[in-house]
């Protein structure tokens, strides 16, 4: 079912106080040690609650999917790695992304699915990334159980974005996703019923959605100061 009419709130100021509490390597040791050091187990189909319910009940188990978090280690700072996605996709058409997809039966597991589709969306290189840890799964509206995979990246080469399903890479600084003030919230219409989702404006870019909520919930264990 199609969204019947998209609104944005207007972002808070963009006075990114609070963000710079250490330096980039200190918060990802830090974050490294708040994320699970394995692959959360997948909940029970009953206890799932998706981050907005459906028209209707689904009518097939959830589908694993893993999304990568990539920290690229630049020289000015760390960033994290974004897709905008093809426009000629069926699906979530022109938004914005993580490197990521479906969990295939050939992965040995989420890491290797978000490392296969990091590869196969923008050329990452596996041997260029280190897998730090993994945070909770994230239930969608539309029936995909997405585990996101956070690793450190030193990018051997360019990014390139595979045609076929990805319109543009992007990088947002940490510093910036890490500052509460960079976040908005995004109000969506569907079927008469509003839904907000976190929103984040970066150099004409805009994430929300799906997207903008794990990118919070990753902030907010980077920024926690008690351990989970």
């Amino acid at each position: 079912m199609p969204f019947l009419h998209i609104l944005a709130y207007p972002l808070a100021p963009e006075t990114l106080s609070g963000a710079s509490l250490s330096s980039d390597d200190t918060i990802i040791t830090r974050l490294a040690a708040r994320l699970l050091t394995v692959p959360p187990p997948l909940p029970a189909v009953e206890a799932l609650v998706p981050d907005w319910a459906p028209d209707q009940p689904f009518a097939r188990p959830p589908v694993p999917a893993a999304v990568l978090i990539a920290l690229i280690r630049r020289p000015e700072g760390h960033t994290v790695l974004y897709t905008e996605r093809s426009p000629d996709l069926r699906a979530h058409s022109g938004q914005v992304a993580f490197p990521g997809g479906k969990v295939d039966a050939g992965d040995a597991d989420v890491a290797a699915a978000a490392l296969r589709e990091a590869f196969e969306e923008v050329g990452m290189e596996s041997a260029d990334a280190t897998v730090i840890g993994y945070m909770p799964t994230y239930f969608t509206g539309t029936n995909y159980l997405i585990t996101p995979v956070v690793a450190t990246v030193e990018p051997s080469g360019p990014f390139v974005p595979n045609p076929g399903e990805v319109h543009s890479v992007f990088e947002v600084p940490l510093q910036r996703i890490l500052a509460n003030e960079a976040y908005g919230q995004f109000r969506i219409k569907r079927n008469g019923e509003e839904h907000r989702t976190w929103q984040i404006d970066h150099d004409g870019h805009r994430i929300w959605g799906i997207t903008a909520n794990l990118t919070r919930r990753f902030r907010d264990l980077a920024m926690s100061e008690a351990v989970p």
